[in-house]
């Protein structure tokens, strides 16, 4: 059973997130109303998934994240949050988050980002993608220097879909240290801090279209 942890400054959001969550057969271990009350709650609960709003009192959600994986490398934090300029994309990914979903979005979409998180993927909502797209679109867009193979390309394609590196593996009929060799690969080249970061980039410079 996934575990959850519910950050947001909003009882009525925390209600509902809880009550939807536990009727999808999530476990919620906590909830907090701001970056404070989840470091406090990680002391004793590491969860599965944080789902994190980003506007908050006292610590917002960049400051929490930027602390909680510095003390928790491998937390997994799902941003959920009203905030989906371009910016917040840039500064949430770079902060480590494995996932970022508008709060209009539908219950199924955040459980399925739920899971594939929790399986070791990323999620990021197609429609938040887009408005990325479409803003980039409207400016200048630097050309990549970075020359990536037609395998890198194979790979990094499906990393920007969402698979794991177990999924891609069985797509490409590769074994799982080969994909991982390929991933730090794509990291290194094209210096980003991880998966997320590596689907920002490739939207950036249109290595791939969503």
């Amino acid at each position: 059973m996934t575990s959850i942890i519910i950050v947001d400054d909003h009882q009525i959001i925390r209600d509902c997130l809880n009550d939807m969550f536990t009727k999808q057969g999530f476990k919620i271990l906590a909830t907090a109303s701001n970056g404070k009350e989840l470091l406090s709650a990680l002391q004793t609960k590491l969860p599965d998934i944080v789902i994190l709003d980003i506007a908050m009192p006292e610590m917002d959600g960049y400051e929490a994240t930027v602390k909680a994986i510095e003390k928790y490398p491998d937390l997994k934090i799902i941003i959920l949050s009203s905030l989906t300029d371009q910016k917040y994309y840039y500064q949430m990914v770079s902060a480590g988050v494995k996932g970022f979903i508008a709060k209009n979005a539908g219950i199924n979409e955040l459980k399925q980002a739920i899971i594939e998180v929790a399986s070791g993927g990323s999620w990021f909502s197609n429609e938040l993608l887009q408005n990325i797209i479409y803003s980039m679109n409207k400016k200048k867009v630097e050309e990549t220097k970075v020359k990536l193979t037609d395998r890198e390309l194979e790979v990094l394609n499906l990393i920007c879909k969402g698979l794991t590196a177990e999924k891609i593996a069985e797509e490409l009929h590769l074994s799982h240290d080969t994909i991982r060799t390929y991933r730090a690969n794509l990291l290194s080249k094209t210096e980003c801090p991880n998966a997320p970061a590596l689907v920002m980039y490739a939207i950036k410079h249109k290595i791939i279209e969503i």
